[in-house]
């Protein structure tokens, strides 16, 4: 199985790395591709350069040796489009079950991406919940559920695409939004950052203004 973790990661913080060795765990999976984005249609595009989010998201995975970096969306000159990168891995791999990983709030807006109904063609939904989040489907994607919800990551190996999978793993509260308002007003991070990526904001200043 292909699994992907899409997001701005602005910056990676250890939500991000929890969520991502539950899907390892859950899922039974032998690698997960993080896939930073470079202009996100549907939200706020990043606050810094992309190559320190690249290599803030190197220092974070470089421990686990399943984590890769797939960066074929921050070389791309147009918007991400979720659509466009799952439509290009399938055609590359036509027969093997890709995932999607993705927290609950954006599961709560999917029916405002691009194409979203085609990207539940191309690839399974696994869905993480934070503490706090809370699951609020609009009829499109209670619709969506009806037919495509399971209740055993198995199910996900064994069809291409089409499933959504919810996860139950240990939660790890932290907001990417909240670690840069934290880092401007001069507190500390250390609860929610690996202390390779503390050592590089300060190193080079990232946030403080």
């Amino acid at each position: 199985m292909i699994a992907l973790f899409g997001g701005t990661f602005d910056p990676i913080h250890l939500g991000h790395i929890n969520m991502a060795k539950q899907c390892l765990k859950e899922l039974s999976l032998t690698s997960l591709s993080f896939m930073p984005n470079a202009t996100p249609v549907h939200k706020k595009g990043p606050s810094i350069a992309t190559e320190h989010r690249l290599a803030m998201l190197q220092l974070a995975t470089n421990e686990e040796s399943r984590f890769n970096i797939d960066t074929r969306e921050i070389t791309r000159t147009e918007p991400s489009y979720t659509v466009l990168t799952l439509q290009e891995l399938r055609a590359e791999h036509p027969n093997t079950p890709i995932a999607f990983l993705m927290g609950m709030d954006s599961f709560n807006s999917l029916s405002s991406w691009y194409q979203w109904q085609t990207i539940t063609q191309l690839c399974h939904i696994v869905v993480y919940a934070r503490p706090g989040d809370k699951f609020a489907p609009c009829l499109q994607l209670t619709h969506y559920l009806a037919h495509a919800k399971v209740t055993h990551p198995d199910t996900l190996h064994q069809v291409q695409a089409g499933k959504c999978y919810f996860m139950t793993g240990e939660p790890f509260s932290a907001a990417s939004s909240e670690i840069r308002t934290v880092i401007k007003s001069g507190q500390s991070v250390e609860p929610w950052l690996p202390e390779s990526v503390i050592t590089y904001i300060n190193k080079n200043k990232l946030y403080a203004q």
